[in-house]
């Protein structure tokens, strides 16, 4: 068996399972965000009264941080009343940052585990070796009657990550050209394994990057062998280590790729489509009205970092806006205690509270029609930040820094010193 499907066949008590079966597994963590008040009624409309683990239920207020609107803040009473009521012990509320990162930070988030969430990007969590999975309000509604969920075992892809990643080019460039060769369907409803040297000198950031856009494949879930980096992270916040299932060296996966990075240039998904690649060098000069840095995808210190690298002691254009939105209290208080924050602001930035902000358009900084935005969030569909006839490049946040510095998209490359240059920045 797969790793994966160890964690489902413990999750479900039975000895052995493989991809096409359905199995009623246990879950280990339920999350609900704040866009899913629908998990509230439909727990009641099927006659909940309890939930059946309050210590295995988090709630996170993430996407409207802090409420731009009535009804936002209604749907955030509503949960908080609920938390409270149930005796659920860990509420994320709107000082503590996007779901994917808090739930980690916490020692939420283990090897071998499951992890359901009301978001697509709980893929992310492969990145610690779980199962994270995103599912809709009336599954996780089911989660909260009973601990269950029913899942079919995904079929597992390989991709095989090879070479020397290049100066000022960062994970979220490489899984943009794995997205772009592979297209948007390539893993509909199976799961991403990335693998390879490239993956082992990857720090816990980057690896998130990897695994949180996996979903834009399609991937029900995707994964990389924990390892020391792994442990590194995790063993201080869990205060413990477990036992990691292991991946059986007679496995067959039904499909492997390789892709060698070494001649890599930083890569973008251009509108409107998260797998339309192109290189820098083909979009070079675009005038950008506005970058954001952050979200689930681009919002650690690792990505700030190289932002206050890129534009230390500059000042971005007059004619472009740098909105950065920390993904965590935790990475703010870190980038502000490095300096990052001050030089960002100095070089004309504009920081908000830690959240999902403006990667689902509505608050933060929502863009108006015509406008062209580069973000180092996942997606580009049209209205996705704001005005449909806004256009949207998904690129890394040295890029977005970049591109802000200049007031068109631009190659980060040569403000970034290559002996400063390391995957953790």
């Amino acid at each position: 068996m797969h790793a994966l499907e160890k964690i489902l066949a413990r999750a479900a008590g039975v000895p052995a399972v493989k991809a096409g079966e359905i199995v009623n597994a246990k879950v280990d963590l339920a999350e609900v965000n704040d866009l899913y008040l629908q998990v509230l009624k439909s727990f009641h409309e099927m006659g909940g009264t309890k939930v059946h683990d309050p210590n295995k239920v988090t709630f996170v207020l993430d996407h409207y941080a802090p409420a731009p609107t009535i009804q936002s803040a209604a749907n955030q009473k509503a949960m908080r009343e609920f938390v409270w009521d149930q005796g659920i012990p860990h509420l994320f509320d709107i000082d503590a940052g996007v779901c994917h990162q808090v739930m980690p930070e916490a020692g939420l988030v283990f090897p071998g585990m499951l992890l359901v969430a009301t978001d697509s990007h709980t893929t992310t969590h492969g990145a610690f070796g779980a199962f994270g999975t995103g599912v809709g309000a009336t599954d996780l509604a089911c989660i909260l009657l009973t601990g269950e969920l029913w899942l079919r075992v995904p079929e597992v892809i390989k991709v095989e990550l090879t070479g020397t990643l290049p100066h000022g080019v960062m994970a979220k460039d490489v899984v943009l050209h794995v997205l772009g060769k592979l297209k948007a369907d390539a893993a509909a409803y199976k799961a991403v394994e990335y693998t390879g040297e490239v993956v082992k000198n990857l720090g816990m950031a980057e690896r998130m990057v990897l695994c949180n856009m996996a979903v834009e494949m399609g991937a029900k879930t995707a994964y990389i062998a924990p390892d020391e980096v792994t442990r590194a992270y995790l063993e201080p916040r869990l205060g413990y280590y477990p036992v990691v299932p292991t991946t059986d060296s007679d496995y067959v996966y039904v499909a492997m790729h390789s892709f060698d990075v070494t001649d890599f240039e930083p890569q973008l998904a251009a509108p409107h489509s998260v797998d339309n690649l192109v290189g820098i060098s083909e979009v070079a000069g675009i005038k950008v009205d506005q970058a954001f840095i952050g979200t689930c995808t681009g919002g650690r210190v690792e990505d700030i970092a190289v932002a206050a690298e890129i534009l230390k002691g500059k000042k971005i254009s007059q004619r472009t806006r740098l909105v950065i939105i920390p993904a965590s209290r935790e990475v703010f208080l870190t980038a502000t205690k490095l300096g990052y924050v001050e030089t960002l602001i100095e070089a004309g930035a504009t920081f908000s509270t830690p959240g999902c902000g403006p990667c689902l358009g509505a608050h933060q900084g929502a863009l108006a029609p015509g406008e062209v935005c580069v973000t180092a969030s996942s997606r580009n569909f049209p209205g996705r930040m704001g005005s449909t006839q806004a256009e949207i490049y998904v690129a890394s946040p040295a890029v977005c820094a970049a591109s802000a510095l200049e007031g068109k998209l631009a190659d980060p490359r040569k403000y970034l010193c290559k002996e400063a240059a390391t995957n953790e920045y």
